[in-house]
């Protein structure tokens, strides 16, 4: 059996998941993408293939039990295994207080939250049986401030905080560390969308980084690489803030 850790990734279609995919898949780990879109996860998967990887798409949807319990196990039964679980799918729902809906709230939650937790659930599950593993939960930096316009958002990263403390001292004793991750203004699509598109709008906002600019997705796959790495081996319940210094304020 190979020596390399098996890697899962939520949401590893877009974004920061698709860098920290691509990654990992570099270090020669064995990957596990998952993701809603069939089609993008197997052209992704087969890119990574064509470069020497060891890489499976494993179509999933976080909201739904089912599918985190389908996801996990597949990924054991093609590698053996689970050593690393990187929980990022996500969903932003911005707007005012006064016109959240039920609709909405679930939108935002059923992803973030409920995903999260759901994830969690089935990775502890195979980790905890084998008395290993490093889980990183995606935050934000609105996982410890507000902003308005963005309760939802703020509330669901805030959620995301607090559950990894918990799940960090439930899994201590079967030598299982769980962190977050808590990215600032990372140039993604969801970062374009909560500008509007629009570049004045983005550099104001930009403006208000003491770094003076925003994050690249390859930075914050770094940042995972390190929190699951045995050179982390002490560092677990903890909220690492990757934010251009926003936070230090």
């Amino acid at each position: 059996m190979s020596d390399q850790p098996v890697v899962l990734v939520t949401g590893a279609l877009t974004g920061i998941g698709l860098a920290t995919a691509r990654l990992f898949a570099t270090d020669g780990a064995r990957v596990v993408l998952s993701g809603r879109h069939p089609d993008a996860g197997r052209a992704l998967a087969g890119e990574l293939q064509a470069t020497g990887a060891q890489a499976e798409f494993i179509q999933a949807d976080v909201r739904y039990d089912d599918d985190l319990r389908n996801l996990v196990d597949r990924a054991v039964e093609r590698f053996g295994r689970l050593d690393i679980a990187v929980n990022n799918a996500g969903a932003d729902q911005l707007g005012p207080i006064t016109e959240v809906t039920p609709a909405s709230y679930a939108a935002t939650f059923d992803t973030n939250v409920l995903g999260t937790l759901l994830s969690l659930k089935h990775e502890l599950r195979v980790m905890q049986e084998q008395k290993s593993g490093s889980i990183v939960n995606v935050s934000s930096i609105y996982g410890q401030k507000g902003f308005g316009g963005g309760a939802l958002y703020v509330a669901s990263k805030h959620a995301i905080v607090g559950m990894t403390k918990s799940a960090a001292l439930e899994a201590a004793p079967y030598g299982i560390r769980v962190n977050a991750i808590g990215p600032g203004p990372i140039e993604t699509a969801m970062f374009n969308r909560v500008t509007g598109g629009n570049a004045e709008a983005k550099g104001a906002f930009l403006s208000t980084v003491p770094a003076g600019r925003a994050g690249e997705p390859a930075e914050v796959a770094e940042a995972i690489r390190y929190i699951t790495s045995p050179q982390a081996g002490y560092l677990t319940g903890q909220t690492i803030f990757l934010d251009g210094g926003m936070t230090a304020a």
